[in-house]
Order: C-alpha cells, then structure tokens, then sequence
C-alpha cells in the first residue's frame, strides 16, 4: 500500500477490519478481503472513504462492499437507525407498524437485490417486536405511501433507485402522512444510523420472519383497494367501454406492466398492446442505454415500433419503478411527439379541473380548490388558477415538498386535485400523496379516449389549453458534472459576478430583472430582500428572471452528478406567435449556458439523446 504508515490509510484499513467483523455477506466480505490483502489504499478510499449520506431522499447509491455502497450490511445499519428513530417519535409504533415494498433490482456480484434488502429491513423490524407489512412481490413505489395512509401505519419503506443506472439502489422514507420525509426528520434518522452501526444479534437471520405473527403480506389488499380508489378518477366509462383508440404501454424492463394493465381494466379500457422486450422485470435493462423515459426518443424506440405495427396512437412509457409517466403521440404527419412533462401537466391539470367542474356544479366550493407545482415547473397550473378561480401553490423542487403541503391543505378541508413537476412525475389522486405513473397512465388515456369522441387529438387539446390560458414555452436539459468542488465554483461565480456579493445584471442581451438564491435565502422581490419559499444550504438553487419574461432556474440534483436548468417563457393568452417564442427561448437558453454555465471552461459533458 503507497504510504502505508499514513493516518488515512490506517484509519480505511480499521473501517475496513471493522467491517469485515460485522459483515456476513459471503460476496461484499470477499471483496474487501482482496482489498486489504492488496492494500489498495485507491479502492479502500472508494469503499470506506464517506458513509452514504442519508438525505430526505433516503438513501440512493451503487450496490456494492462498503460503507459508501448499498449492500446487507448497510441497509441492516439503516434500519436499525430508522427503527430507534421511529420508537422515539411514536409510542404506539408496535402496534401501528410499517410498510416496506421492493422492485426488480439486483446485483449479482455483490449479492444484493431490492427483495433482499427489503426483507433484511423487515427482520430489523420484527426482531423489535414492530408489525411489518412487507409486500410478497414486486410492486410500484405508489403503493408504498397508499399503503401508509390507507392503513394509518407509522412509516414506509421503499427499495428503488426508480431510473438510475443499472447498477444503483435506494432505500426511500416515507412518514406517517403518507408523503416522503423532510427535513429535520433526515437529519434525525442520521443521527441514529450513525449510533446504530454494529448489527443487533439477530440481524442477519431474516428466516425468522416467515413465522413470524408480525409479518403481514398487503399484496392483495392493497391491489384491490388501490383501484377501487383511483376509479373515483373514472368518469367517463361509457367512452371507455366503446373507444377504438389503441395505447402501446412499456414499463422498461421494470415493475409497471401488469399495474398498468389493471388500471386499464378498473376503467374499463381495453388493456394496451404492451412492449414484449420490455414487459418483464429485468434488472440489467438490456434495451436502453438508461432506463428513464425523461431522456427522450431513445427509450421509446420499440415502442413506436409497435405502435407502427398495432396501429396505436398513443404510447404511455413508465419508469421502472412506475412512479413517473410518459408519453408520446403519432401526429397527422406521421412523426412522433414526446410531451414534455410540463405539457402533460398543463393537460392533466385542464382534464382534472374539468372533470371536477363538470362533477360539481355548487360554484361556491371552487374556493377549496388546489392545484400544485414545483417552483422549476411550468406555471400553466397558476395561469389556469388565475383564470377559473381556484387555488395554485407552488412548492419546492421534489414531490416530498408537495405530498407533505397537499396532506396540510387536505388536513383543512381543501381538495387538492392535482400536483406536478416537469420531471415527468404526476399526483392525480388524493390516495397517493406522492408522484404515481399507473393512475397518471389511466387518467391520461381516458382522457385521450374522450377527447377522440371530439376528434382531438392530446396535441391539438394542448394548443387549446395554451389559447386560452396563454402559452407557456419551457426547455429544460444538464450538463453533467462529477466534481463537487467545480459545481460549487460554478454557483459561488454567479453570487460573486461582478465583485463580492453581486449577482449577474444581464445574460449576454438578456437583462435580469428579479433574482431568488433558495441555497442562501435571498430574494430580489421581496421587500425584505428574504425568501418564502424555505432553502437549504446543502443543495445549489439560483432562480433569474428576466425583462423579457422569461424565468430560468440553475439546480443542483440531489441523487445525480447533474447540474439542471430550466427555463421558461409565458406569454398572455391571445399572443399566438409561439415561433417567435420559441426562438426567444432558445436564445435565452444559449445565453445561459454560454455565460452562466461556461461549460468549455468548467469542463461540463452536456446531455446526450
């Protein structure tokens, strides 16, 4: 080992001693034996140079040995964390108990899998004398947060990293309200697992809990009251019953399909043509460069495909943990068209307001009425509000922010419709306080069904809503940057453009007019010059508006090594001219990188189709 004699490597070899100790694994054991017999200092450093940090997105890393990895070892120091966390804050936790639910993931040379940490998770729990309901089979992550609310339990646990790399798996939190946990609650669950770290005695013995009276299975409840409950999104059967359009569906080699399929049948549909590639759960997703139908055109090329070959208009593509939904539609010109997520939710947010204008004719009751945005998505949903007198919020970035905010309103006796964010991710039913892809798909082929019965198409449905709510143009992309220390660089620059604590005036033509910082809390339009949205110091957010009014917002991701922008430009109903929008936008994204981003000096990769 190079500097053998050094603290640091002293130290990596203890943390890896200490491991092995503990670790009864017989593959991650085996690798950080080679390791340490090796002395590679370089390797050690992958594996125990920093623990996996848990964030209000749980956990999301590679599978692999380590203290930075996903494996037994950690996700039975996870656990038992949570666990000592949840028993301080719930005394009646034995008797309310938990939910945890798993995908399709696994890693052979590690020897982990989602069922496999999902049941090691259980065993912590049951060996504390905590009721689990541990789903007997893959399920999609909706179902998690369903079965938290559904049956008043304490918390939930989902195994997914939902479309990451292959190779990557995620332990996500969910709390008694049924929406994913927030801050300070994290930072608590921290503190625990680091107190937690040496395996209880029974740990690693998760056979017990097959004869346990503690472990329940809700598989079968939860698949027939989950649709029971979405059927109150159903409102127009008859159509259903009868329509000739035909729908390709793909749940890219995740857990989506046979969900997908019952959601059809709970309303009537007949079941859409599904992708046979993709159909099944496969965890090496051997048909896609990236399983993630955000990243475009490429996930979905057997998809049109099939289309072409069915004679399907519509094709409805969820991520393979089935929260998030896509979708694309053959126009007249034969080409295909992916919405984007902002323009799914602008016909999602129309539909579902519609629906329930149509289903309540006391016009009183719209005082109650909410809908829902994250801050970097389009601001259709305010424009709609504006117009037809209903309530629009916007939320931070991430649906924890508004499965928690939609819970408070519900608390007050408001009906929150709807909420969405631009990356593909929908709430279209108060049952699930989170992002959920199989109701999203359902709703949206209903939707697609009524409007044929007018000869419309989603496409020409959209251009409506923009007419007469105004058109909203976004464009949205990243650069992908491994260096945490550039990416700091990059966001310090733009706080310091023009000397200590001045931010930028202009983007090359464009001249800013408003500037909202939510890492520090500064907020150009505020009187006090102060936020109101909350911020976070831990991740990078820097909001510029524009003279021309156009609205561009630099984030950092909280589970990749992306930097994000996104951008977008309202127009007031009755300007048409969306070519002309269109090109101001494209120059101002231009600007944005060139000047804001410098992507040949940060040495930024951009995004690839």
């Amino acid at each position: 080992m190079a500097a053998r004699g050094s603290a640091g490597d002293a130290a990596l070899r203890r943390a890896a001693e200490q491991w092995l100790l503990w670790d009864k694994n017989p593959k991650t054991s085996a690798i950080v034996k080679q390791l340490l017999a090796e002395g590679n200092a370089r390797e050690l450093q992958k594996y125990f140079g920093s623990r996996m940090e848990f964030g209000t997105a749980g956990l999301r890393a590679a599978m692999g040995a380590g203290i930075s990895h996903m494996n037994d070892l950690t996700i039975i120091q996870t656990t038992q964390g949570f666990c000592r966390y949840l028993e301080k804050n719930f005394s009646d936790l034995k008797k309310r108990g938990v939910v945890i639910g798993f995908d399709a993931r696994a890693h052979l040379s590690s020897g982990g899998s989602s069922k496999r940490f999902a049941r090691l998770a259980a065993n912590t729990f049951i060996s504390q004398g905590v009721p689990v309901y541990l789903f007997s089979d893959i399920i999609p992550t909706p179902f998690v947060p369903y079965t938290v609310t559904h049956l008043k339990l304490c918390a939930g646990i989902m195994v997914t990293a939902s479309h990451n790399p292959k190779q990557d798996n995620g332990y996500k939190v969910y709390w008694e309200n049924g929406a994913q946990i927030i801050s300070p609650y994290d930072k608590g669950i921290s503190q625990a697992i680091e107190e937690n770290q040496e395996p209880w005695p029974q740990a690693w013995d998760d056979k017990l809990i097959d004869s346990s009276l503690l472990l329940h299975d809700p598989y079968a409840m939860v698949n027939k009251e989950y649709f029971k409950d979405i059927q109150k999104q159903c409102f127009h059967r008859n159509i259903n019953k009868e329509t000739n359009l035909k729908f390709v569906h793909t749940s890219v080699h995740g857990v989506g399909h046979k969900f997908v399929q019952l959601a059809f049948k709970a309303f009537d549909l007949s079941p859409p043509f599904a992708v046979p590639e993709q159909k099944d759960p496969d965890p090496e997703f051997p048909t896609v460069k990236y399983p993630n139908p955000e990243e475009g055109k490429g996930v979905l090329t057997l998809s049109f495909a099939l289309a072409e070959k069915d004679g399907a208009k519509i094709i409805l593509a969820n991520d393979p943990d089935a929260d998030r939904l896509a979708v694309a539609e053959k126009q007249e010109s034969g080409e295909w068209k992916v919405f984007s997520g902002n323009e799914l939710g602008a016909l999602l947010g129309w539909w579902i307001f519609t629906c329930w204008k149509n289903n309540n004719r006391d016009t009183r009751a719209i005082k109650d009425v909410y809908m829902l945005s994250s801050t970097v998505s389009s601001k259709i949903l305010r424009a709609i509000a504006l117009k037809e007198g209903f309530h629009f919020e916007e939320t931070l970035t991430g649906f924890k922010w508004m499965g928690n905010r939609a819970k408070q309103l519900m608390d007050q006796g408001k009906a929150v419709l709807f909420a969405f964010e631009e990356a593909i991710g929908y709430m279209c039913c108060p049952a699930v306080l989170d992002k959920d892809g199989v109701s999203a798909a359902v709703i949206t082929a209903e939707m697609a069904s009524f409007l044929a019965t007018r000869n419309l198409s989603l496409s020409q449905q959209l251009k409506a809503v923009y007419d007469e709510y105004g058109f909203h143009i976004t464009k949205a992309s990243y650069f992908i940057c491994h260096d945490p220390k550039v990416i700091q660089q990059l966001f310090d620059n733009l706080r310091n453009f023009d000397g200590k604590n001045t931010y930028p005036k202009s983007c090359g033509r464009f001249k800013v007019s408003g500037i909202r910082d939510l890492t520090t809390g500064y907020d150009s339009s505020q009187p006090d010059q102060k936020a109101i949205l909350p911020t976070s110091k831990s991740s990078q957010m820097i909001t510029f508006t524009f003279a021309n009014g156009g609205v561009a917002t630099m984030r950092t991701s909280g589970t990749e090594p992306k930097i994000k922008y996104y951008s977008e430009l309202c127009a007031p109903p009755g300007n048409s001219d969306v070519e002309q929008l269109k090109k101001e936008l494209d120059e101002l994204v231009n600007a944005l990188e060139k000047h804001f981003f410098q992507p040949e000096k940060n040495n930024l990769q951009r995004k690839t189709e």
